[in-house]
């Protein structure tokens, strides 16, 4: 027996059972990206286990409205108030429009997710598309006291919020008294009573190019508050799950939070679910600290601290070989395991239409195996302890292929539903075919014809390298005197 799904709450400190406020409906919001570079390894971690996570509750026979916002205005530089804007700062250096920063980098964004196989959100709404009712909301806690007007820009005021509510820092730990002691002195230009207080609304320099007419300014919206209004207007007030990046847990959802309860007296969620993140030699993996490896480089193995290039589905399993809570580093081993790794699942699994079946075989020898399967899923998504069971059915595919083992129509049948269902519907992991290499068959025969040339003029260095690469791809190459064979590698 099955139990349900739990999932770690952050608010709670604990796992917990996932009941939706309205089921069979489930709303998920996930923080996307500021689209003024290109998607890097850190980007692909929230995206991929996000995808998972969507396709489970799917799978579950839920509802799900999945909601993934494009930020394309109002982000400044190392997440503060102060400062250019990130989007902005690219424009001018690129000599371009705002804008079109945006739509390049939005469709690259897209086009890096689609080779990881990530399912669209159901909605994508940019930051920039909801100025009225970011202006909206800044209104009702302006009104409710939470908020003050300072030369044109409007603040959240943390200290009045936390002496009335106790609060701030329910999400992150991060108590107040703590940040008093650790935040830099007010300068005399400063427009905030209090270092910590966050802008919701910030009047634009003349030269700023992204500005908006408000009640209080021509300006633009601070990075928090878009996020609330976007989760709000599309999944309502509260809704079940906001997801995104442990480094956006303080202060940008600490702050949506505060936003939230200012403005209409209720927490906007029920569960805050947060991915680790990846890191370099210990060091988390972003733009602002320039070690990151785009997803591009990755795959095209451009990148000087890559080896060789990895696929996109490699670049997947490696994310899902480890917790989706747990720090994830980065390194060329860890990638070759991971391709390693699938190249067995892809092997196995490709083989099951042609196992052996013996329909006299009484017991399912898979049928415990698929128990574990569901349960890790079901304990706070546990992608890896799932796929380590995968890979018990792949000893037991392997031995019923040599006809050591025995399996029966039920084995067959869950064997089908790991392949079909959780491999490539749930994992979302497609699993390439050896076999279609076949298709390819007179390009290897015109290579071949090629090295035994290259061989008859003794460069047998290339010759070499040219049957190490197509073992890389599967094609095993046979020499005999001068003569060779090949055939497709199972």
């Amino acid at each position: 027996m099955n139990h349900p799904l739990h999932l770690y709450n952050s608010i709670s400190k604990k796992v917990e059972q996932f009941i939706p406020i309205n089921e069979p409906f489930v709303g998920l919001y996930v923080c996307g990206p500021t689209v003024y570079g290109d998607p890097h390894l850190g980007h692909a971690r929230p995206a991929i286990i996000f995808d998972v996570l969507f396709r489970y509750l799917k799978e579950l026979g839920y509802k799900v409205r999945y909601v993934r916002n494009i930020t394309d205005v109002g982000h400044l530089e190392n997440d503060a108030d102060e400062g250019e804007d990130k989007i902005q700062k690219k424009a001018r250096l690129e000599q371009l429009e705002p804008m079109e920063i945006v739509n390049y980098y939005t469709r690259r964004y897209h086009q890096a997710l689609d080779m990881l196989n990530t399912l669209p959100p159901s909605i994508e709404p940019f930051a920039s598309g909801h100025i009225p009712e970011q202006i909206e909301l800044i209104e009702e806690i302006l009104n409710n006291g939470y908020a003050y007007i300072s030369n044109g820009s409007v603040y959240f005021d943390v200290v009045k919020y936390q002496n009335d509510t106790n609060l701030y820092g329910i999400l992150s730990g991060r108590k107040l008294e703590d940040l008093l002691a650790h935040t830099r002195e007010l300068q005399g230009k400063e427009e905030k009573k209090s270092p910590y207080d966050f802008a919701l609304w910030k009047k634009s320099s003349p030269q700023h190019i992204m500005q908006w007419n408000s009640p209080w300014s021509k300006g633009f919206p601070g990075w928090h508050l878009e996020c609330s209004v976007m989760g709000a207007k599309y999944l309502g007030v509260p809704f079940d799950i906001h997801g995104g990046g442990l480094d956006l847990q303080f202060p940008h959802h600490e702050c949506e939070i505060a936003q939230s309860v200012a403005a209409r007296g209720v927490q906007p969620v029920k569960y805050w679910v947060h991915n680790n993140l990846i890191t370099i030699n210990g060091q988390k993996m972003s733009k602002s600290l320039n070690n990151f490896i785009t997803l591009e480089q990755l795959f095209n193995g451009t990148h000087p601290a890559l080896e060789n290039a990895f696929s996109p589905m490699v670049v997947r399993f490696f994310i899902l070989q480890a917790h989706y809570r747990s720090p994830l580093d980065f390194s060329n081993e860890a990638l070759k395991a991971a391709e390693s790794g699938l190249d067995r699942l892809s092997k196995a699994f490709n083989k099951i239409d042609k196992l052996p079946l013996d329909a006299e075989s009484p017991d399912s020898i898979l049928l415990e195996i698929k128990n574990k399967i569901l349960n890790a899923l079901n304990d706070d998504l546990n992608t890896p302890i799932a796929i380590a069971n995968l890979f018990e059915a792949v000893k037991i595919i392997n031995l019923a292929s040599e006809q050591k083992i025995n399996l029966n129509n039920k084995d067959i049948d869950i064997l089908h539903w790991m392949k079909n269902i959780f491999i490539e519907n749930i994992l979302g992991l497609m699993l390439e075919k050896t076999q279609n290499l076949h298709d390819i068959a007179p390009f290897i025969e015109l290579i071949l014809d090629i090295r035994t040339q290259l061989k008859q003029q003794k460069n047998y260095a290339l010759a070499d390298e040219i049957r190490n690469r197509l073992k890389n791809l599967g094609v095993v190459v046979n020499d005999n005197k001068d003569k060779y064979t090949w055939e497709i590698e199972d």
